[in-house]
């Protein structure tokens, strides 16, 4: 069952979402030369810790960090720790925030230094795929409408969207019901109504879609080590524009 949340339901996970955005902003300032993902993740640890909000994904069927930060090739679910981020690496960072009994979910991937043409290009056409996505993030569209657009961004500049892992509704639970894929004909799915609380979130490779999780269980690498990028924000159907709910603004 999809859930649909009240005003008050909504007023906490607006703040969980505020919260959730100002943590990856934090990352993002972070994601320079010499720092380490650890680092990294204990600063949004602390931060989400200051807010009176907890880490969303730790523990998280057993994952062991406030973060997933996913460099290079690493698609998602990237294990922080001693890695040092090096000039030309792209750094996912996905985080999440609980708060009140609603999470937030989001994410986006940074530049460290100065990167290729590349691989900028792959963080900007990631980037605005979801924004072309929520262009359909209206009553009355349905999921996979934002599906269709999403990967009709994505595979016109050349790039492929992962199908293995896809968006998905949040809110009480880090993970609800729908899933909200980044690929497929238009016109299937729920219908969209006010009060529906979706992870729109693309991942996009420069290379094949096909990817694989290492032996660590949670790590995820594109198959032909292509680089990857992640974009996500926590949306907010209405009865008129789709509102994106993790923006740090106001905190």
């Amino acid at each position: 069952m999809i859930a649909i949340k009240n005003g008050q339901e909504l007023q906490a996970m607006r703040q969980a979402c505020k919260i959730t955005a100002a943590a990856r902003a934090l990352a993002g300032e972070m994601v320079r030369p010499g720092v380490t993902t650890g680092e990294i993740d204990k600063a949004v640890h602390d931060f989400i810790v200051s807010q009176g909000a907890k880490p969303s994904f730790l523990g998280y069927h057993g994952f062991p960090a406030s973060t997933c930060i996913s460099v290079n090739n690493t698609v998602i679910h990237g294990i922080p720790g001693g890695y040092e981020l090096q000039e030309g690496d792209i750094v996912s960072v996905d985080v999440g925030a609980y708060y009140r009994g609603f999470h937030g979910d989001c994410a986006a991937t940074y530049p460290c230094g100065v990167v290729s043409a590349e691989a900028q290009k792959l963080i900007d056409v990631t980037k605005q795929s979801f924004f072309e996505g929520i262009c359909y993030a209206k009553r009355g569209y349905r999921v996979s409408d934002i599906s269709h657009a999403i990967q009709k961004h994505v595979e016109s500049n050349g790039f492929s969207v992962v199908r293995s892992f896809v968006g998905h509704g949040v809110g009480a639970q880090l993970h609800e019901e729908p899933e909200v894929p980044n690929f497929g004909a238009p016109g299937r799915g729920p219908r969209l109504l006010p009060g529906m609380t979706l992870a729109i979130e693309p991942m996009v490779n420069a290379g094949g879609y096909d990817v694989r999780v290492l032996k660590d269980k949670w790590t995820t690498v594109t198959v032909d080590g292509s680089l990857s990028a992640h974009y996500e924000n926590t949306v907010l159907i209405t009865d008129g524009e789709p509102e994106i709910l993790t923006v740090a603004e106001g905190l």
